[in-house]
């Protein structure tokens, strides 16, 4: 007979099956977590670049149809192109 709760368990196998379900439930949650928070990372700082773009076209729109002249158009370029 073992002490302390290792050895054959009255299920047959060694310890307790529900800690092993446990835990690979607890795995699979981390992973995925981390699998999420990467996926989220990437996707936060790939828009970036794409914002500007789209600020871009707004600011041509804007120089094609006269809401600005040509001087405030090269002014707020150099703004967004830093």
């Amino acid at each position: 007979m073992m002490c302390g709760g290792f050895g054959y368990g009255s299920y047959g196998g060694i310890g307790d099956p529900w800690g092993a379900v446990i835990s690979g439930v607890v795995t699979l949650l981390f992973f995925g977590g981390l699998i999420a928070l990467v996926i989220w990372a990437v996707r936060s700082f790939s828009r970036r670049p794409a914002e500007a773009d789209s600020a871009m076209e707004v600011l041509r729109r804007r120089l094609a149809t006269g809401e600005i002249v040509q001087e405030e158009f090269d002014k707020i370029r150099k703004v967004l192109q830093g």
